[in-house]
């Protein structure tokens, strides 16, 4: 049973609502999360990988990157400039707050905030590492090849089409990387014990670039 701790917060002028969780003891580093579209900061999928990465010591910030408000123009949630640059936001404000202003950050994205993630990233020497989960790395344009952060795509099998334009994305990645498959796994990786791999395989990651060990 997990002892963490997490509390609401507000990010920037327009009050972005997120949640901050801290592991139980010392965090070794901080995970921020970029939802995919139509999803937020209560999200079961990725609370289910964020309470994974607290057990092993980092904390989390699952953050909505758009207002109700500006959820109601679905052209917002597709809008990777706008999703990146609240990223940022979020990324300075951790870098100011009490809590993780010590913590080296890594994105975890899903879908287009994926993308969203990588845009972040690119040309950031303050970004440790980004996780993709079923993510759409090619919205990312031509940020792919200026990205430098030690970068994960994970992917399901049966995720065809985005499974390929994954594997075009990792060709043109210039930094550290990897691609995994996950067997048997769809977009959403819904099927049984597929997000217990992600889960394990970001813990892996994270911990590695975020902590500097290979737990």
């Amino acid at each position: 049973m997990t002892h963490d701790i997490s509390h609401p917060v507000e990010i920037g002028p327009r009050r972005l609502q997120g949640l901050l969780g801290l592991p139980k003891n010392r965090a070794d580093g901080l995970v921020i999360f970029a939802h995919g579209s139509g999803s937020g900061r209560h999200s079961p999928r990725n609370g289910h990988v964020a309470a994974g990465l607290r057990s092993a010591g980092l904390a989390t910030l699952l953050l909505d990157l758009l207002t109700p408000e500006e959820e109601q123009d679905r052209a917002n949630v597709f809008d990777i400039p706008l999703l990146a640059e609240r990223l940022d936001l979020a990324t300075d404000w951790a870098a100011r707050a009490a809590e993780t202003s010590e913590l080296t950050a890594g994105y975890f994205g899903a879908s287009t905030g994926a993308a969203a993630a990588l845009v972040a990233a690119k040309g950031s020497a303050r970004i440790g590492a980004v996780v993709s989960r079923g993510g759409r790395p090619d919205l990312a344009g031509d940020a792919l090849d200026r990205v430098r952060a030690p970068t994960l795509l994970l992917v399901g099998s049966l995720d065809d089409q985005v499974l390929d334009l994954n594997r075009q994305a990792y060709e043109r990645l210039p930094g550290e990387k990897e691609l995994v498959v996950v067997p048997g796994a769809g977009h959403l990786f819904e099927e049984p014990g597929t997000l217990d791999q992600v889960l394990r395989q970001a813990v892996l990651w994270f911990r590695r670039h975020l902590a500097g060990d290979d737990r």
